[in-house]
């Protein structure tokens, strides 16, 4: 049994010391992207990550350069949203000190939605650099997709402990 235990262990070190599978990254958001374009790189993301139609959401940008994405001490960005082919909405291009961009915005159309953010007066680049993201708001298939991830997430632990727990706990009265 201890010979058993001992190669059980061993197991689980050698498993988490190959490099890779022993480190953590952060959950990266369903309406979330990145583009690069002129030595720069922009990110967008939205807060929550399924917006509702009518209820204030946060747009989340954040822009870096070089192939290291060091942060950009400033910037002028703007954006035009487009749904259905249509330009439904602009954001002025606006000044930010630092490389993030968070500000509050209401989606009105339930859907896809395309977004081209125009980044402006960057260093080595006489014209506005051009970045297209699809974005989307929350939809009935949006709830259901979440709701099956869960089910399935818990089907899967319920098994996995109808399986394993009757082993450990023979194993525990031994």
């Amino acid at each position: 049994m201890a010979k058993k235990r001992s190669v059980l262990i061993l197991s689980f070190l050698i498993l988490f010391s190959i490099p890779g599978l022993g480190d953590a990254f952060a959950h990266s958001m369903f309406n979330s992207a990145e583009q690069s374009n002129g030595g720069y790189r922009v990110q967008v993301a939205t807060a929550p990550e399924f917006p509702q139609i009518g209820e204030p959401s946060q747009f989340l940008v954040k822009v870096t350069e070089g192939f290291d994405y060091e942060d950009v001490d400033r910037f002028t960005m703007g954006m035009k949203i487009f749904y259905n082919g249509k330009q439904v909405d602009a954001i002025q291009p606006t000044s930010v000190e630092g490389s993030h961009w968070d500000f509050d915005y209401v989606w009105r159309n339930s859907g896809n939605h395309i977004v081209d953010v125009y980044l402006y007066d960057m260093p080595n680049n006489p014209e506005p650099l051009s970045f297209k993201f699809n974005m989307g708001t929350q939809s009935p298939f949006g709830q259901i997709f979440i709701i099956a991830i869960t089910i399935g997430a818990l089907s899967m632990t319920g098994v996995f402990l109808y399986i394993y727990m009757p082993k450990i706990f023979k194993k525990s009265r031994l």
